[in-house]
């Protein structure tokens, strides 16, 4: 449809076709999910940071939305820390020459947290962290 700066515009021309429910629905859905989901960052721990940072809320679902979301950010870091870790483990074991033994060990391999992981892995988030300075 081509329209020129004369023409008028019919709204019901760009009217949305198929849309089942409103967005104060989808929100109302969201929120009857997280009354039965249990986040991992439980809510007094969520209210009592919450409050610390000087946020007051009377709704409990406000803070069940924000542990949510503190799960997932926790949760990006650390698959992001695990890719660092695989990425640097790779890059030490390719260097060698091993047989398929050696090859089967690094597939079934526990990693540990590092904060040579760590750091690139937050600072992807924007977060800068630093090593303290020890004092002799």
């Amino acid at each position: 449809m081509v329209v020129s700066n004369d023409d008028e515009i019919d709204s019901s021309e760009f009217a949305l076709e198929g849309l089942e429910s409103a967005p104060g629905d989808a929100l109302s859905e969201l929120l009857q999910h997280l009354e039965d989901y249990t986040p991992t960052v439980p809510d007094a721990v969520a209210e009592k940071y919450l409050h610390m940072a000087g946020f007051e809320t009377v709704d409990p679902r406000i803070v069940r939305i924000i542990a949510v979301t503190a799960q997932k950010f926790i949760s990006d870091v650390a698959n992001d820390a695990l890719q660092h870790c695989k990425t640097r483990s790779n890059s030490q074991h390719s260097g060698g020459h091993g047989s398929n033994k050696d090859k089967k060990s690094i597939k079934d391999r526990k990693y540990t947290l590092a904060i040579e992981d760590l750091t690139p892995a937050l600072a992807d988030h924007g977060i800068t962290m630093r090593k303290p300075q020890y004092f002799v």
